[in-house]
């Protein structure tokens, strides 16, 4: 059966995205400048946090992922977590941008528990909103539709904050920044809650669920599969995820021939480990197992896994280095909120225009379409004469009108491959599959911002000492050109080699749809 949302559904869950990226975009556009020029801490000391409390959401969103996908309430698997952590993402929205007077080691450790506790927050609220798309609709069209109105949510929330926030902090600071960053945060907190209480009531969660355990055999049916025994059995699987990730950081800060080598060995006994697995009879697999050889199996999956941290380091890398380039290249702070304003109305344009670009060229060829155009039209900002405010206006606001395209596909076409998992095994947790896209947008994001903030720190910034700014120009102009472009390049090529076309898609709804109709569902 198919679902139609109605438009106050839509735009119910669109708010949800508008409250998350209160939080998502302040700190992909302001939190560095902020610790660097604000706060306090050094460009190198903000970037090994950026790559630490990321390697932390790699485990988080993935336990969360499952948490979600094993709880059973009336309000359904994912609202309550919505509606339960809400709260404690405006607190510590509201703490990370906040300026103790500690000292800078003191600072350094209220940086990382304030960072931490946002992105523990984050997970629980975010990963249950994007998994809730996969159960508000079987239809995949609609699916493409609804993460339209979320996507355009999610703009209008970054409109607000990114394009009002220097203005505010101004405004209410008084030439004191550091009161002016926590009151704004404090306006922006009582917004985030009242958008996701919308949220969870103006949605319902329709699809029911097959659980993953109805399909294996009568001797894997005789596990304990209780919640704690399952975290505790993925605490077993946890290196096959924290060795390679903390490999990856290591090589990524230090950038030597030991890290490398550590890098490369890591990678070369994660594979011997999930062939192991793939190997292990069904029946001697846990639940926890068999859900990542699900996912490990799962090609489509795996190609939007790195799509998402690619798109994701193409957008953050330009997010991260707009407040710096405006504030020292263009020689305007005040620019950096109308250019974020010019962005994000265009990204709204963009993320509407999703389902009916779509429908005309489908979403594969879009995707690879949109990423070349956004990424030659950054490329071409490091020609843009130092002061021209047209020129970055309108090359910026056109990339982003097709960078804008991203985001809605790939959320779509993580239901794709939760439907493509359940109509290959039999089985599905949309949770945990929907958790890889908030895992790879906040890695995505650590480490584009990590990168920002290396690559100044490699001509000697110091956002404390003026003398400093001068020689790290060529540095904002690369971070605003080329250097994202690289990675939008990559990511065309890596989506041609992604298996489901719309036909193919179409089969497998249709295929799903046949097989639910025939037997009684678990109620979700």
């Amino acid at each position: 059966m198919e679902y139609k949302l109605t438009l106050k559904e839509k735009l119910g869950y669109g708010a949800g995205d508008a409250a998350a990226n209160l939080v998502w975009r302040g700190a992909l556009a302001y939190l560095a400048v902020f610790y660097t020029d604000t706060f306090g801490i050094t460009a190198a000391a903000a970037a090994m946090l950026f790559l630490v409390v990321r390697l932390s959401d790699g485990v988080t969103d993935i336990i969360m992922g499952m948490i979600a996908d094993r709880t059973n309430t009336k309000m359904g698997k994912f609202r309550p977590w919505i509606l339960g952590s809400t709260p404690f993402l405006g607190l510590f929205m509201v703490l990370c941008f906040t300026t103790p007077d500690f000292s800078y080691e003191g600072k350094l450790i209220y940086a990382y528990l304030t960072y931490i506790g946002l992105t523990l927050a984050y997970t629980v609220n975010n990963v249950p909103y994007s998994a809730l798309m996969g159960v508000m609709t079987s239809d995949d069209s609609e699916r493409t539709s609804l993460s339209g109105y979320r996507f355009a949510g999610a703009f209008l929330g970054g409109l607000l904050v990114m394009g009002c926030l220097p203005m505010l902090v101004e405004w209410l600071g008084q030439g004191q920044n550091a009161l002016g960053y926590q009151y704004t945060m404090w306006l922006f907190a009582l917004l985030l809650m009242l958008l996701m209480t919308v949220t969870v009531v103006t949605t319902k969660e329709r699809v029911t669920l097959q659980s993953s355990q109805s399909s294996l055999t009568a001797d894997s049916n005789r596990h304990t599969n209780t919640l704690a025994r399952e975290l505790k059995d993925l605490t077993k699987q946890l290196p096959l995820i924290l060795i390679p990730l903390g490999a990856i950081t290591a090589f990524f800060y230090f950038r030597n021939l030991i890290t490398g080598g550590i890098f490369i060995l890591a990678m070369l006994v994660s594979v011997l480990v999930v062939r192991q697995l793939l190997n292990n009879k069904s029946t001697r697999r846990s639940r926890t197992q068999q859900d990542i050889i699900d996912l490990l199996s799962n090609k489509p999956w795996l190609i939007l896994l790195g799509m998402g941290f690619l798109t994701m380091m193409f957008n953050g890398i330009k997010y991260g280095v707009i407040a710096y380039y405006f504030k020292y290249y263009m020689n305007s702070e005040l620019l950096t909120g109308y250019f974020f304003i010019g962005l994000l109305v265009v990204s709204i344009l963009g993320a509407l225009a999703t389902p009916k670009l779509a429908s005309l060229f489908g979403r594969k060829r879009l995707f690879i379409l949109s990423l070349v155009v956004s990424s030659l039209l950054t490329c071409a900002i490091y020609f843009v004469p130092q002061g021209s405010v047209i020129g970055i206006f309108t090359l910026g606001c056109s990339a982003e009108f097709f960078a804008a395209i991203l985001p809605t596909l790939f959320f779509s076409m993580l239901g794709d491959s939760a439907d493509y998992s359940e109509y290959r095994t039999g089985r599905r947790a949309t949770g945990l599959v929907y958790s890889a896209g908030s895992f790879v947008q906040k890695t995505g994001g650590g480490f584009a911002g990590a990168l920002v903030l290396l690559v100044l720190g490699s001509y000697g910034y110091n956002g404390l000492d003026a003398s400093t700014i001068e020689q790290t120009l060529p540095g904002m102009q690369a971070l605003m050109s080329w250097i994202p472009a690289c990675f939008g390049f990559a990511g065309a090529l890596l989506i041609g080699f992604y298996p489901l076309d719309d036909k193919k898609q179409q089969e497998v709804t249709v295929a799903l749809r046949t097989r639910r109709s025939e037997q009684t569902p678990i109620a979700a």
